[in-house]
This record gives structure tokens, C-alpha cells and sequence, in this order.
């Protein structure tokens, strides 16, 4: 017999605060079905204040409030049953942030955990690559954040190293990533790929899921290094207006473009990857994917 139900999951970013609802489909002796069935994001950028002032601001303040009290009502009228709320970099280091999860919790409900970077990559890593990669091979995972990248090294479907580093997109756009943090990068994605041949990227996050989207390539595809690298030439080659205008970029996508393909690039050359996947996949399907085994050990 098929049973459904709706979970959430809802990701703070530091660029943008995302609601991802899922249709959980159950059938005895078959593999559970996870079906996306509303994505909703908003650009509130926290990173922007935290990172350059330690704190969220009055005014983002506010917008949090606004954002989460629309997803608490779209949780209710999904009658979505279980949901769960992660917090990442830009609350993490933000003094007030604990403050901000207390304010939220008493004016919507919503419980909001602030996770650290292990956590971070811990929860992406649930999500099924072995579903969407050739699992006999070797990928190094880039989850590219607005305040930090997320790296994990997969070989044979096994998991050999991961690592957090405050290397993100709004911070490079605010020239708040020092040489040093690129240099340990390096030398982590270098040193931990030394002993694999033939490794390919799989990339995460709201950028690269664009310009695959834009590429025309079919789901399973890869994109080339030689294909990003034009690509970045071209984002470099016109003004933040252009992008958006002939590139048909959102206003909060036009800028962190840049930088994510710029991180994409240097972990492709690092690790002498050729291709990158991109399978769509992020914070908020592996929230999802963490209620379900939730689930499952407590029935």
C-alpha cells in the first residue's frame, strides 16, 4: 500500500534562506521515492552584515521574521508532518544569532538549529549520490555556500575525508577571504587527492545549478572544465547589469556568480578534475533525508 507524506526543510544560508517541501512516497518492498514539490527562496543575504559587522541587522532582523512566518504558513497549508530548520555560516558566527533563534522560535514557532561546518557537510552527505553517480569511481563533492564551501572526497561510494572552509561567495564578494584560507584549500584538496586518478566534481549549490540548467546539457550530463572556464570568462567580460540583462540572472544571483565559479574552477584544477556533475542536490534534500532515517529508527 502507498503511503505519502510531506516533509520541510528549511535552510538559512548565508546568501539566501530557502523552504524545500518533499513528498515522502512509501511502498512496501520498493525504494522510497523523494519528490520535490515546492521550493521557495528568498535572497535575504545575512552574510552581507555578519561577515563585515558580527551581527544580523535591525532590518534583516525583520526580514527573517517576515520570511519564516510565510514558511511556517506554507508548512501548515502543505500539511507538511515533519520539518526541520538548519542555521550555517552566517548565523554561526553572528553574536546575535542565538538571540535571533530565540525571537523567531516565540513569534513563529520555528525551531532553528545553528549547525557547524561538519554538521553542514555531515547532512549534505545523506543525500543519495549512489543514485545519481556512478558509484565505482572517485568524486570530490563542492557544496559552494554564500559563507563557506563544503568539501568531501568520495571513492568507491565511500566517504575519505571532509572538510568546512570560510571560503563563500558573499565573503569574497566583501574581499573577506585572506590568501592564507585559499592556500589551505589547496593544499587540503592536493594532499587528499594525491593517491586517486581520474576524479570528477560533483557541484552544489544555487550557481551551479544555473548555469547547468542554462548549458542545455541532459540531467546526468557533466560540464566540462573547458566549458566553466569560458564561462567565467564571459560572467568576467560584462558589468553586474549585463549579467543580469543578457544572461537573465536574478539581481542576488548577478554578483555571487563570480566567485562560486571561480571556487568550482580552483577545486576542478587542485584535484586535475576534467568534468563536473551537478545533480542537484544540497543542504535542504539532505535535511530531508535526515527526517526520513529520523524517522525510520524511532518506528
Amino acid at each position: 500500500m502507498l503511503t505519502i507524506e510531506k516533509y520541510g526543510a528549511i535552510d538559512i544560508g548565508s546568501n539566501a534562506v530557502r523552504l524545500l517541501i518533499c513528498s515522502v512516497h512509501e511502498e512496501k518492498g520498493k525504494s522510497t521515492r523523494f519528490k520535490k514539490t515546492s521550493l521557495v527562496r528568498v535572497p535575504i543575504r545575512l552574510g552581507a552584515d555578519v561577515f563585515k559587522t558580527k551581527k544580523v541587522s535591525p532590518e534583516n532582523i525583520t526580514r527573517m521574521i517576515d520570511a519564516m512566518q510565510a514558511y511556517q504558513l506554507l508548512i501548515k497549508t502543505h500539511n507538511v508532518v515533519r520539518y526541520k530548520a538548519c542555521a550555517t555560516s552566517a548565523m554561526r558566527e553572528a553574536e546575535n544569532g542565538e538571540e535571533l533563534v530565540n525571537l523567531i522560535k516565540e513569534k513563529t514557532g520555528i525551531q532553528i538549529d545553528i549547525i557547524d561546518g561538519k554538521d553542514e557537510a555531515a547532512i549534505i552527505a545523506m543525500t543519495d549520490l549512489h543514485e545519481l553517480v556512478n558509484t565505482d569511481a572517485t568524486y570530490l563533492y563542492v557544496d559552494v555556500g554564500g559563507g563557506s564551501t563544503e568539501f568531501t572526497l568520495y571513492h568507491n561510494g565511500n566517504t575519505i575525508a571532509s572538510r568546512s572552509f570560510k571560503l563563500g561567495t558573499v565573503r569574497l564578494l566583501n574581499d573577506l577571504v585572506s590568501d592564507e584560507i585559499w592556500k589551505d584549500v589547496e593544499f587540503w584538496i592536493k594532499e587528499k587527492t594525491k593517491n586517486y586518478n581520474r576524479i570528477a566534481l560533483i557541484g552544489s549549490g544555487g550557481n551551479i545549478n544555473n548555469i547547468f540548467k542554462n548549458s542545455g546539457k541532459n540531467n546526468g550530463k557533466s560540464l566540462s572544465f573547458l566549458y566553466l572556464s569560458s564561462y567565467y570568462k564571459l560572467l568576467k567580460s560584462l558589468t553586474y547589469e549585463e549579467r543580469i540583462w543578457q544572461l537573465n540572472l536574478n539581481q542576488d544571483r548577478a554578483d555571487v556568480i563570480l566567485p562560486a565559479v571561480r571556487i568550482y574552477l580552483s577545486a576542478m584544477k587542485w584535484s586535475n578534475a576534467r568534468e563536473i556533475f551537478v545533480p542537484k542536490i544540497g543542504l535542504s534534500d539532505g535535511i530531508i533525508k535526515s527526517l526520513y532515517n529520523e524517522k525510520l529508527n524511532n518506528s
